[in-house]
């Protein structure tokens, strides 16, 4: 015999005041929209439905939750800015659930750091814890395609090799830990080193007077630690990996202070920067 009550799908405002509001502020009702938005992530998770699955049609949920066509619309425009959903229109068209995407996580990340001074030391202190276990962790799951990938972002990246501008051989540098990331499997610690190294690949500058000679013995030493840590990963000692990650973060922590490495204002991206160039290694899931 189940425990479990069975569940309405009518909309319960009550339901979903989760947090108390802070004292003295009065509490803001959700709008009935942000209410059914709500429902329809719950309708997601329960059917458990995949990128690329359709939501039931319009009609359809305005008969479920017992709105009107324009909250349901609502609703589904709320999700869509999200990058939960996409849209289409037409007799066939409707709500297709999306896979939100790493720049407009960024961007939403951005939006709540706007006003925060995050500077460049707290972001290489968080790398310091995390960049070790990421690359540790992906070790046993490394391919011989992955390895090729590493490969070729060292030679990109390595003074020595490559025909890149500095600030190309800056950005193939982070594209070495993005592989890495891509292999562990550990999907939160995935996302959140995916996401410092796309913050360090569109926001860092550095200063205008740092000599190309800083630039160049970075991206040597920054080499060197890479083909360390891929042939300890190859001999597939994952002990070593991390150390010679964790002392790879420190010496780079260090380089990006002497060029005066720096947050480009405060943390926003509009479009036209998130289409900037970025190397992109895909791997493909087991």
């Amino acid at each position: 015999m189940s425990c479990t009550a069975p569940r309405s799908t009518r909309l319960n405002p009550q339901r979903t005041m989760a947090t108390k509001p802070p004292a003295g502020k009065p509490i803001k009702p959700l709008k009935r929209s942000d209410l059914v938005a709500q429902e329809i992530k719950r309708l997601i998770t329960e059917k458990n439905l995949s990128p690329g699955d359709r939501l039931p049609r319009e009609s359809e949920l305005q008969a479920q939750f017992e709105v009107s066509k324009g909250t349901i619309r609502e609703a589904l425009k709320s999700l869509e800015v999200q990058g939960l959903v996409t849209i289409s229109t037409g007799p066939s068209g409707g709500g297709t659930i999306a896979e939100v995407s790493l720049d407009r996580t960024l961007q939403f990340m951005q939006n709540y750091l706007f006003f925060q001074d995050v500077t460049i030391d707290n972001i290489y202190a968080v790398r310091q814890f995390l960049e070790p276990e990421l690359a540790a962790g992906a070790v046993p799951h490394l391919t011989e395609a992955d390895f090729e990938a590493l490969e070729h972002s060292i030679a990109c990246c390595d003074p020595h090799s490559s025909s890149e501008d500095l600030l190309a051989q800056r950005r193939e540098d982070v594209n070495f830990h993005d592989i890495l990331a891509a292999a562990n499997p550990n999907p939160f610690l995935r996302f959140t080193c995916e996401l410092i190294n796309e913050m360090l690949r569109q926001l860092i500058v550095y200063g205008n007077r740092t000599p190309k000679s800083e630039h160049r013995r970075f991206g040597e030493t920054n080499a060197r630690f890479h083909r360390e840590i891929v042939q300890a990963a190859r001999a597939r000692d994952a002990a070593l990996v991390r150390e010679l990650m964790a002392r790879h973060m420190l010496d780079a922590a260090s380089s990006v202070q002497r060029m005066k490495g720096r947050i480009q204002g405060r943390l926003i991206l509009d479009a036209e920067t998130l289409r900037g160039p970025r190397s992109v290694h895909l791997r493909k899931k087991a």
